[in-house]
């Protein structure tokens, strides 16, 4: 009797993360991959650095050769296609100008950028030098970009300390010539809210949540941004992807786990339980 496949594999969103390895399993390409899965959309992955990290500090970071950065998007794309992708740590400037090269050859709009600068332990994980690089030649390729508050420092080059100053650096951070800027304010302690604000040039669009109290929320800013890249992978417009999104990674950090003696990893298959 004949196997008769059915054609689900021609239907199921893809989604592509191009991002550094978490040995520990909270963050990194490992948390998006499990957030893939929660969405229910097809994940791949192209390695840029493979990272000695726990949830209480990063003690190595080794850097994939550009090379072979663009020769696992290569293999990826030219064979399986992509829906929507995102980026996260790309630790120096080759590893950000072959990434950029690969996203213009392969025209991916659907392109999520998270600016991995820092890791939860506060250990650097972008080289100095490589800042310019990534604001000047991958930015602009971005659809949505999600910098944190510190990250969105760096970026704008103003201090932020409250709402009106996340805006200003969503807008200056718009005219490098992104699409959507979402700007995350869990870092304003000051608020009973996690308050993140989206930019599309125009209009600002505010996305409460309530601040969960707890040291385990390592791999935040990487599940966020993939569960944004897997609603746009599934077709949502970015206001819909980021509401999806913040809804899952809210309950992802009040489920979170204990795990390790630092920082735990959130809890992605909380939907599941």
């Amino acid at each position: 009797m004949p196997v008769i496949l059915n054609s689900v594999s021609e239907k199921i969103p893809r989604a592509l993360t191009i991002a550094g390895s978490d040995s520990g399993g909270g963050a990194g390409i490992q948390a998006d991959l499990k957030t893939f899965t929660a969405f229910k959309v097809f994940g791949m992955s192209v390695l840029t650095s493979i990272t000695a990290q726990n949830t209480q500090s990063v003690s190595g970071i080794y850097d994939l050769p550009p090379e072979f950065v663009k020769l696992q998007i290569d293999a990826v794309l030219s064979d399986i296609g992509v829906d929507a992708a995102k980026t996260g740590m790309l630790s120096n400037e080759k590893i950000i100008l072959a990434v950029a090269e690969k996203i213009k050859q392969y025209r991916i709009k659907k392109l999520v950028i998270d600016p991995v600068m820092r890791a939860k332990s506060g250990d650097t994980l972008l080289k100095r030098e490589a800042e310019r690089a990534l604001i000047e030649e991958l930015l602009p390729l971005a659809f949505v970009v999600t910098p944190n508050i510190p990250e969105s420092e760096v970026i704008s080059r103003i201090k932020v300390s409250s709402l009106d100053g996340m805006r200003e650096a969503a807008r200056r951070i718009k005219s490098i010539g992104c699409e959507y800027v979402l700007v995350k304010g869990g870092h304003l302690k000051w608020s009973d809210e996690a308050i993140d604000i989206l930019y599309d040039g125009k209009d600002f669009y505010d996305f409460p949540s309530p601040r969960i109290e707890t040291k385990n929320t390592h791999g935040t800013g990487c599940t966020y941004s993939a569960a944004i890249c897997a609603g746009l992978a599934k077709g949502l417009n970015a206001r819909e992807a980021i509401r999806q999104a913040k809804d899952y990674v809210t309950e992802a950090i009040r489920n979170s786990f204990n795990l390790g003696k630092g920082h735990g990893p959130l809890n992605h298959f909380w939907e599941f339980e």
